[in-house]
């Protein structure tokens, strides 16, 4: 049986001199605490403490990263138990075997990074999974995730995570955070995020209905659209007040273009009864990452935004599954044009920080970076999702190192629901930082100590700063 292999120089420069360097450098981080300041964890889950129920839930079923690749491998999702929730245990232990018998498709991914870390050095798993020793392991993990060591609160102090964002809808009543807040056994800070887009899109078939559940939780009415802005307004604060600090939007494009107040009230108004156009409903949206953009001033949530993802690519995949398996595609996206007038009206308040993220890795050199590199108000957000790989996180350190400074980088997010991934990908980037920044000190560009001061800054102080931690 194959060696399950976890380097202790995985990522690091394979120069021997540079290399001991980015070991200096990284043994200073290694054990600093996790910040997470976006990512998509049920909160319920530490809320609960339940023990997760088996190896395919925690690993396979919440992973559109892992279901996406063994789907195009060929295998359906359905065997997978994507969209099933909870499985009888044979169904669970045949999601298990295919994983591990397509081993061979995560090859080269970071996704067969972040597995290989977790089951070393979360579950002690030290053979490669295949289909001859798939059941072993499952019933190893299985064995383990009975156990009080891994149930959720337990993994959450080992990891170290010190503060752990949730994404939440804004009509949420937040009442797992409160949970969590008052409970004396929860060190780590656990904050929710505001993602208000379905709210902002009255293209979708359920908007007005989520309107209207935004109105009743803001005990606002919401029949004008007076009444929605102050609908969203007592909502933002209401997540403020539950430790929030930033407010996060993912749409199609980045345009933000206002609109004279009588238009966005017409078409609100039109859009309530169903009788927007598609292009009405697109100017209305733009209009309203304006709004956003002026609330984020207003009451200091940061200000992320992701967008250029066609999502749900694959009707039939939606209509079976829903979303989130693993069916968005990224599309190119233009920043500079489409936020000029954003950042005309905002780009220099002292109160806003926006946060571009993107999944278009040409935006960094071309577009973020000189963004990040002029106004006081923008970040260049870490490579996530499609670009969270060793490749392209060496593209961005270099792309936004060289144009705007590493002062104007976000530090890393882990952006997952896939809670046991958490540490294998803080541990990646934290790698990849120290070997970036060796090489500058090799090259002479940076002093060693200069470089052990910014991988410590990006690692620990970045993020809180960034995120108004």
């Amino acid at each position: 049986m194959a060696t399950l292999t976890v380097h202790p120089d995985r990522l690091l420069p394979a120069e021997p001199g540079v290399r001991d360097i980015a070991r200096r450098l990284y043994a200073a981080v290694r054990e600093l605490p996790i910040v997470s300041p976006h990512g998509h964890v049920d909160p319920r889950i530490l809320v609960d403490d339940a023990p997760f129920a088996d190896p395919a839930s925690l690993f396979i079923q919440p992973d559109h990263y892992v279901t996406r690749l063994l789907h195009a491998g060929g295998v359906p999702l359905d065997r997978l138990g994507v969209g099933a929730g909870p499985m009888p245990e044979r169904r669970a232990r045949e999601a298990w075997r295919l994983l591990c018998g397509n081993w061979h498709l995560l090859r080269g991914t970071p996704v067969r990074y972040w597995f290989d870390s977790e089951l070393a050095e979360t579950f002690g798993v030290r053979e490669r999974p295949g289909a001859e020793n798939a059941d072993a392991i499952y019933d190893r993990i299985a064995a383990q995730l009975a156990g009080p060591a891994h149930r959720p609160r337990a993994l959450l102090r080992r990891f170290g995570i010190e503060v752990l964002a949730t994404t939440d809808d804004p009509a949420d009543d937040l009442e797992a955070h409160a949970r969590l807040a008052r409970d004396p056994e929860i060190t780590t800070r656990v904050i929710p995020t505001f993602r208000p887009d379905r709210y902002l899109e009255p293209a979708r078939p359920d908007w007005a209905d989520a309107v209207g559940r935004l109105g009743a939780a803001a005990d606002t009415e919401v029949g004008d659209y007076g009444g929605y802005l102050a609908a969203l307004e007592r909502r933002r604060r209401y997540f403020a007040g539950h430790g929030a600090v930033s407010a996060d939007h993912g749409h199609a494009d980045a345009v933000a273009e206002p609109l004279e107040r009588s238009a966005a009230e017409r078409i609100y108004r039109w859009a309530l009864a169903g009788k927007a156009s598609e292009a009405d409903a697109t100017a209305f949206r733009r209009h309203m990452i304006m709004e956003m953009a002026r609330m984020s001033c207003d009451d200091g949530l940061v200000m992320t935004l992701h967008p250029g993802v066609r999502r749900n690519h694959h009707p039939g995949t939606f209509a079976r599954y829903g979303a989130d398996v693993g069916a968005d595609i990224p599309v190119a996206t233009e920043y500079t044009d489409a936020l000029r007038p954003l950042l005309s009206r905002f780009g220099t308040h002292p109160n806003l920080h926006l946060v571009l993220f993107t999944v278009d890795p040409d935006a960094f050199a071309r577009e973020i970076a000189p963004l990040a590199g002029f106004y006081p108000s923008v970040y260049a957000g870490a490579p996530w999702w499609f670009l969270d790989s060793p490749a392209l996180i060496r593209r961005y350190q270099e792309s936004v190192a060289e144009i705007a400074g590493l002062a104007r980088m976000s530090g890393f997010i882990d952006d997952t629901r896939a809670f046991c991934s958490i540490p294998a990908r803080h541990d990646m980037s934290r790698r990849l930082d120290a070997g970036f920044l060796a090489g500058l000190v090799a090259a002479h560009r940076l002093d060693e100590d200069e470089a052990l001061d910014a991988v410590t800054t990006l690692v620990a102080e970045q993020p809180r700063r960034v995120f108004k931690l």
